[in-house]
C-alpha cells in the first residue's frame, strides 16, 4: 500500500501543478487582453460601433439571454479587434464578480459617464434591457443630428476648397504670363493699382509657396492647440453661440442635447442632482456646461429647474415654460424629451435654411474673386488697345 501511495502521489502533484500553471496562463492572458484593450480603446472604437453594440446587446438581453452570454455573442460578431477585446474583457470582469457598470467603467475613453450611470441605474432597477434600448435610441438621435451637421457643412467646404484651388492656379500659372505681356507692350508705363497688387500677390505665392504653406500649417497647429485648451474652447463656444445665424442653430442643438440627456437619465431612474452633474459633464459646449453647473448648485440649494433655466440666456422661454409644466405635473422627464424632439426638428429646418443661404453666398464670393482677377488682368489690355 505504501508503495502504491508513493507511486500515486506524483501524478496528483503533477495535476495540481498543471492546474496552477493553467490558471496562471489564463490570468496572464487576461491581463494582456486588458492591456491591449486599454491601449487601443480610445482610438479604434467609433460611435457607430458603440451604437451597434448597445442596440444588439439590448435585443439579446430583452430576449432573455444572460448578460455574459449576450456579450460573448456580440463580441464574436464584431470585426474590430480592439472592440472585441474590450467586450471580452468586460464579460471576464462580470464573471469574476464585477457588475456590468463597473466593467464598462474600466474604459472611460469608450463608455462615458452618461453611459455608465445609465447602466448603473438600469442594474439597480432591474431593467437593464429597457435602459439599453433607451441608450440606443438616444445615441441614434444624437448620431442623426451630428450627421445632419456634417452634411450641411460638406457642400460649403467643397465649394471653398474648389474656389481656393482655382484662385491658386490662376495666380501661379496664368497671372505670370500676363506679366510678360504687359512688360513687352506697355514699355515701362505704370500699371493700374489693382493689377500691380495682383502681380505682387502672384509673385509672392509663386516664389514663397513653401514658406506660405509652412506658415499656414503652423497657424493651423497653433489654432488647434489653443482651441483644445479650456480657455480657447470657452472663447470659441461663446463666439459660436453669439454668432448671428450659426449661433441660433448651435444654441438650439445644445438645448436639444441637454434636454435629451437629462430626460434620458431621469427616465432611467438616475437622481436629479446626479443626472444634472452627468449632463454637465456630457455637455460639449463649455459655455453651456458652466451654466448647467450653476443650475446644479441652484437645484441643490432648493430651487426649481425652470427658475434656474431662466438665468441661462441660451434657453428659449418656451423651453423654460415646458420645463415648469413638467415639474408641476411630475412628468419632467417626458417633457424634456418632448422639448428635445421639438428643437431637433427646428435644428433640422434651420440647417436646411442655412445651407440654402450659404450656397449663393459662396457662389457670389467665388465669382467676385475670379471676376476681380479677370478685371485686373484686362484693364492694362484695354489701355493698350486705346493707345493702338
Amino acid at each position: 500500500m505504501g508503495l502504491l501511495a508513493s507511486v500515486a502521489s506524483p501524478p496528483a502533484r503533477s495535476i495540481g501543478e498543471l492546474d496552477r500553471s493553467r490558471r496562471s496562463r489564463e490570468r496572464w492572458a487576461l491581463l494582456l487582453r486588458r492591456l491591449i484593450a486599454t491601449l487601443t480603446a480610445g482610438r479604434r472604437v467609433d460611435r457607430v460601433s458603440l451604437l451597434n453594440f448597445t442596440r444588439e446587446l439590448s435585443i439579446l438581453v430583452h430576449a432573455g439571454l444572460p448578460l455574459v452570454r449576450s456579450l460573448e455573442i456580440v463580441g464574436r460578431q464584431t470585426r474590430i479587434p480592439a472592440w472585441r477585446l474590450i467586450i471580452t474583457d468586460v464579460a471576464a470582469r462580470i464573471r469574476t464578480g464585477a457588475s456590468f457598470s463597473e466593467g464598462l467603467g474600466a474604459y472611460p475613453a469608450v463608455f462615458d459617464r452618461l453611459y455608465v450611470n445609465m447602466i448603473k441605474a438600469g442594474e439597480a432597477a432591474g431593467a437593464l434591457d429597457v435602459v439599453l434600448g433607451r441608450l440606443a435610441s438616444f445615441m441614434e438621435k444624437t448620431h442623426r443630428i451630428r450627421a445632419r451637421l456634417q452634411a450641411a457643412m460638406t457642400y460649403p467646404a467643397i465649394v471653398t476648397l474648389v474656389a481656393t484651388g482655382i484662385v491658386w492656379l490662376l495666380l501661379v500659372f496664368v497671372v505670370p504670363k500676363f506679366e510678360d505681356i504687359f512688360a513687352s507692350l506697355l514699355r515701362g508705363q505704370p500699371l493700374p493699382a489693382i493689377t500691380q497688387s495682383l502681380l505682387t500677390a502672384s509673385l509672392l505665392i509663386k516664389n514663397h509657396a513653401l514658406a506660405g504653406c509652412g506658415s499656414i500649417v503652423v497657424f493651423a497647429v497653433a489654432v488647434r492647440r489653443v482651441g483644445r485648451s479650456n480657455q480657447g474652447q470657452r472663447i470659441g463656444h461663446r463666439f459660436v453661440i453669439r454668432f448671428p445665424v450659426v449661433g441660433r442653430v448651435a444654441g438650439r442643438a445644445a438645448v436639444a442635447r441637454f434636454c435629451r440627456t437629462l430626460g434620458t437619465l431621469l427616465t432611467a431612474g438616475v437622481p436629479l442632482l446626479t443626472a444634472l452633474k452627468v449632463t454637465q459633464q456630457a455637455t460639449v459646449n463649455l459655455h453651456l456646461a458652466e451654466a448647467v453647473d450653476r443650475l446644479h448648485d441652484h437645484v441643490k440649494a432648493g430651487g426649481t429647474i425652470a427658475l434656474g433655466l431662466e438665468q441661462i440666456p441660451i434657453f428659449p422661454p418656451m423651453a423654460v415654460s415646458m420645463v415648469e409644466v413638467g415639474e408641476e405635473t411630475g412628468a419632467l422627464a417626458d417633457m424634456l424629451t418632448r422639448i428635445a424632439d421639438i428643437y431637433d426638428e427646428e435644428v433640422d429646418r434651420d440647417l436646411g435654411s442655412l445651407t440654402t443661404l450659404v450656397e449663393p453666398i459662396l457662389i457670389v464670393l467665388m465669382a467676385a474673386v475670379v471676376g476681380t482677377i479677370v478685371i485686373a488682368l484686362f484693364l492694362p489690355l484695354a489701355s493698350i488697345l486705346q493707345h493702338l
